[in-house]
């Protein structure tokens, strides 16, 4: 299993979802993409996303409107 990230802080909708998609896809079943964001449409649109394609996802409030996304790629 292997770790992976992502900062996308300070991007608008639709680059952090668009970021996340491309990493996920090159990565391995079994690994991590966490994906730092501070933008409320990537917060909704990403773990969405995820959890559509299948991908656990867990979401982190970091700071006040800053959230970290950890999404595990299962299958």
């Amino acid at each position: 299993m292997a770790e992976f990230e992502l900062d996308c802080l300070g991007e608008v909708c639709p680059v952090p979802l668009v970021k996340a998609q491309k990493k996920i896809a090159s990565m391995a079943v079994g690994d991590v993409l966490t994906v730092h964001i501070d933008h409320s449409c990537a917060m909704k649109n990403i773990p969405d996303w995820a959890r559509k394609e299948g991908y656990n996802v867990e979401v982190e409030e970091v700071d006040d409107g800053e959230w970290d996304l950890i999404i595990e790629k299962n299958k």
